[in-house]
């Protein structure tokens, strides 16, 4: 029988005819697809600005502009050029190294100029925060050390999309050559029974196998060896398959409410449910593979240390990495207060999707973990555009 067959059709054929076929339910609409607007702003209507201690977001830019220094005059920044060109941002990046403290709000009035983000005509977003976990690791298996920690496999292939379809810029995939073609990657639960084999290179070994997969979770981190030395490891790769969050798992389960879900309930519940845990954490496809990190860290994607408090991650589809972003959202520890402060575009994530999304990256330690925890807030965004960069599209409209 056809798929398509008329209604009348398949009552006939199920020997319903005398009966007329009920109509068939309307189609649910459909989400228009995400699309960045931007729309002309001033310092004035951001709720906010003058309050914030504009000047800690002073050391992210400098550290923005130290890569751009690195890249030549020609080279767009971000997709149709968004943020113009790295000649756009030099006026800009000299003055933010002679800028001093009490100078940096108006350093920013001068330099740069805010659009308003929205998603189609939908101004407000989701933003969440992540955090540096610390781990206990060796670097042997041994004892009580029995979870790796996998560095990229050689035969993992990352393709970037963009490079090959015009329409598909911003869009990665990730797999493994087989017979001339490119299949899907091993899956989380397979890595985990140890699919690898002697692909997998085990960076480190760490104690607990929810604080890896919360590692993976925040992309960086810093593992406290058995010896007391400190290894910070970062992204490396991606496996290439779906990110499905388990704290949605767990309520489609019914073993969380909803509005109980928080990176503290989760892990909680895990603690709980040792003989469960295992399965939860696998229901998510994707699995993360690091680098070891040299130097000051963690490192975002744009490349540059972040910043504790004044570091966003954000989705490079529709924003380029690099640039300054003012939010106003609740504050995650008090509904009751916002959160409004300058941050810098430096990191994305496999959960951040959409124009008007971002994660917060609050740093290290207990605290940084607490409050990215429990940061799920709606909010709204500014994008500041080099005054250069701005003008020329206010002048296109």
């Amino acid at each position: 029988m056809p798929r398509h067959a008329p209604a009348f059709l398949v009552a006939l054929l199920l020997g319903l005819a005398g009966c007329a076929a009920p109509p068939a339910p309307a189609p649910a609409p459909q989400a228009p697809p995400a699309r960045l607007v931007l729309r002309p702003a001033n310092f004035a209507e951001m709720p906010g600005w003058t309050a914030d201690r504009i000047e800690d977001a002073l050391p992210a830019l400098r550290r923005t502009c130290q890569r751009l220094a690195r890249l030549p005059d020609a080279q767009t920044i971000g997709t149709d050029a968004l943020a113009g060109r790295v000649a756009d941002w030099r006026a800009a990046c000299s003055a933010a190294e002679r800028t001093g403290p009490n100078e940096a709000r108006a350093f920013f009035e001068a330099h740069f100029l805010p659009f308003a983000l929205s998603n189609n005509e939908t101004a407000e977003g989701l933003f969440t925060g992540y955090y540096e976990p610390e781990l206990r690791g060796s670097l042997k298996r041994q004892a009580r050390y029995t979870v790796p920690l996998y560095g990229r496999p050689d035969d993992l292939v990352t393709v970037d999309l963009g490079a090959f379809r015009e329409e598909l810029r911003g869009q990665r995939i990730a797999g493994r050559v087989e017979a001339g073609a490119l299949r899907p990657y091993d899956t989380r639960a397979r890595i985990v029974d140890g699919s690898l084999g002697a692909r997998g290179k085990p960076l480190v070994w760490v104690d607990d196998a929810t604080d890896a997969f919360f590692l993976e979770v925040q992309g960086s981190g810093r593992v406290v060896l058995d010896d007391g030395r400190i290894l910070r490891v970062g992204f490396a790769a991606q496996n290439g398959q779906p990110y499905v969050p388990i704290g949605r798992t767990l309520v489609e389960r019914g073993a969380l409410a909803r509005e109980e879900v928080s990176l503290q309930s989760i892990k909680a519940w895990l603690a709980a449910h040792p003989a469960e845990a295992a399965a939860i954490r696998n229901s998510n496809p994707s699995y993360v593979f690091f680098r070891v990190l040299d130097g000051e860290g963690p490192l975002g994607s744009e490349g540059v240390a972040l910043t504790p408090g004044r570091s966003l991650a954000v989705d490079r589809a529709f924003l380029p990495m690099g640039v300054p972003v003012f939010l106003d959202a609740a504050d995650p520890l008090d509904p009751a207060l916002r959160l409004q402060r300058l941050l810098m575009a430096q990191d994305t994530g496999g959960a951040i999707r959409g124009p008007v999304r971002g994660d917060v990256f609050w740093g290290p330690g207990k605290d940084a973990e607490e409050r990215a925890g429990r940061m799920r807030s709606t909010g709204r965004a500014w994008l500041l555009l080099p005054r250069a960069v701005a003008e020329r599209r206010l002048r296109v409209g």
